[in-house]
């Protein structure tokens, strides 16, 4: 099987088995989805939906979080993984928008890696869920799951596999490919035991063609 031939029966299954895929995290706005994404590092979706409602009840705007007691963020978002340092970039970062960009969240790469606690991958989140561009985020689960069914070689970091994948995947299939892969890795593909059986990309997966 040639890459190019992985390639197409991997996105024909997710374009006929999974035609909608979507962020599970919840949001009204570029700010509220910066703001869940910067949450979100090493902490699951479902915890960031948790915190979210308070949170944005008592900081409805980047400008009440750009004046915000460290105390207060830190208590809304305490029960979050790395809560200390995700309370100084979610203030830092407001300030920073609130300061450079007139309080509006940008909608570039350059810009938008410039601000605290915002990464390739989460301006990558922010470029496409957001704003509809055509970015490809690559986290923990998009890069496992991209070396696993042999839609990456050699792939060494999140970077190495986002080249690999947009050169191979339409422009227009960039965002959604994004969803495809974290959410096929998060409840099928997972890191200590895929279930490969319940998995209906066996036909093209490296990883299961490659078992004993």
């Amino acid at each position: 099987m040639t890459l190019s031939e992985r390639y197409a029966g991997i996105i024909a299954w997710f374009q006929e088995n999974r035609p909608i895929a979507v962020t599970e995290l919840h949001y009204d706005d570029p700010y509220q989805l910066m703001v869940a994404v910067i949450l979100s590092g090493q902490c699951t979706d479902k915890r960031v939906n948790l915190i979210t409602p308070a949170f944005f009840k008592k900081f409805p705007t980047i400008h009440d979080l750009a004046s915000a007691p460290v105390e207060d963020v830190f208590n809304l978002i305490r029960s979050c993984s790395y809560p200390n340092n995700k309370t100084k970039h979610l203030i830092a970062a407001a300030i920073k928008v609130c300061r450079e960009f007139n309080g509006n969240i940008p909608d570039t790469l350059e810009n938008l890696e410039q601000i605290p606690g915002i990464g390739r991958k989460t301006a990558n989140v922010i470029l496409s869920v957001a704003f509809g561009k055509p970015a490809l985020a690559v986290d923990t689960h998009v890069h496992r799951v991209s070396d696993r069914l042999g839609l990456t070689t050699k792939a060494r970091s999140p970077l190495e596999t986002e080249k690999q994948l947009v050169s191979h995947i339409p422009e227009e299939l960039h965002a959604i490919a994004h969803h495809w892969l974290i959410l096929h890795g998060r409840y099928i593909c997972q890191a200590r035991k895929p279930k490969c059986d319940e998995c209906g990309l066996k036909e093209w997966c490296r990883y299961y063609q490659n078992q004993p």
